[in-house]
C-alpha cells in the first residue's frame, strides 16, 4: 500500500473517530441535561454548508465553474459537423473532377472547419507545383497535427479538473482536522461542540471535491472517445479526397507504389 493510500485511511480513521466521539457526547449530555432534549432545528442550505466548508470551498467553487465551462466548449468543439464538413463534399468534388485548385481553395475557405482546414493545405500544395501523393500527404499530415491538438487540449483540461479536485478537497480535510486538534489542545474534550465546525469542513471539502471530480472525469472520457472517432472520420474523409485527386491526375501517384 503506498504512502498516500495509507494517509487517506489514517485520515477517514481520525475523521470518524471524532465523529463517533460528538455523537457519543451529544448523547450523554442530553441525556444527564433536560434542556438538550428537545433539540433546536437547523435550517441547512448550500450557503450554510459552503461557509462550513471553509477556505478549501472556494477553489473547489472556481474547479466546479470550470467544469461546466469546459463541458460545454468541448461540447462545441467537438461536433461531427465541425469535423468533417459534409456540406462542402459537393463543391469539393466537382472542383476535384474539374482539376480546379482555385474552385478548391474556394470551397475549403467557404465551409470553415477542421477537415477543409487540413485539405485546403493540399490544394496549396498542388498549387505550388507538387503533385507527388508523398509530398501533399505529409503537408496534410503536419497541417492535421496541428489542427487537431486544439480540441483535444481543452478535454485535457477536464481531466486535470478530475484529478486536482479530490486533492483539494484533502487538503480541505487536513485544515478542519488541524483545527480539531487545536480546539481539543486549547479547550480539552469536555466540550465537543466546539469541533463540529471543524469537522463539518473536513467532511463538506472531502464530499465537494468528489461531487466536482466525478462529473469532471466522466465529462473527459465521453469527449475524448468523441474526439477521437470525430478524428477518424477527417482521415477517413482525406484519403477519399486523396484517391479523387490521384484518380482525376490532380495528384501523381509515387513510383515506388506504381511499380
Amino acid at each position: 500500500m503506498s504512502i498516500s493510500k495509507k494517509l487517506v485511511l489514517n485520515l477517514r480513521f481520525v475523521i470518524l473517530s471524532m465523529v463517533g466521539y460528538c455523537l457519543l457526547s451529544n448523547v450523554v449530555s442530553a441525556q444527564t441535561d433536560p434542556a438538550l432534549v428537545a433539540p433546536m432545528e437547523e435550517n441547512i442550505t448550500l450557503w450554510t454548508m459552503f461557509l462550513q466548508g471553509g477556505w478549501a470551498m472556494y477553489p473547489l467553487l472556481l474547479f466546479s465553474i470550470a467544469t461546466v465551462g469546459l463541458a460545454g466548449y468541448c461540447g462545441f468543439l467537438i461536433r461531427e459537423k465541425r469535423f468533417i464538413q459534409p456540406e462542402a463534399s459537393e463543391d469539393l468534388r466537382t472542383a476535384i473532377m474539374n482539376g480546379e485548385v482555385e474552385a478548391g481553395l474556394s470551397a475549403c475557405s467557404a465551409h470553415d472547419g477542421y477537415m477543409t482546414e487540413i485539405l485546403s493545405v493540399a490544394f496549396e500544395t498542388i498549387q505550388e507545383g507538387h503533385h507527388s501523393v508523398t509530398a501533399v500527404n505529409e503537408a496534410m499530415e503536419e497541417r492535421a497535427g496541428k489542427v487537431l491538438a486544439g480540441p483535444m487540449v481543452f478535454v485535457q483540461y477536464l481531466q486535470v479538473v478530475a484529478s486536482v479536485s479530490p486533492m483539494m478537497g484533502l487538503l480541505g480535510t487536513v485544515s478542519g482536522m488541524v483545527k480539531a486538534f487545536r480546539n481539543i489542545a486549547s479547550q480539552g474534550l469536555g466540550k465537543p461542540e466546539l469541533l463540529a465546525n471543524n469537522i463539518s469542513e473536513a467532511l463538506i471539502t472531502t464530499a465537494t471535491g468528489l461531487l466536482i471530480a466525478i462529473p469532471a472525469l466522466m465529462a473527459y472520457f465521453y469527449f475524448k472517445n468523441k474526439y477521437m472517432a470525430a478524428s477518424s472520420g477527417i482521415y477517413e474523409r482525406l484519403g477519399e479526397f486523396t484517391r479523387l485527386m490521384t484518380k482525376h491526375r490532380m495528384l501523381n501517384e509515387d513510383r515506388s507504389s506504381a511499380e
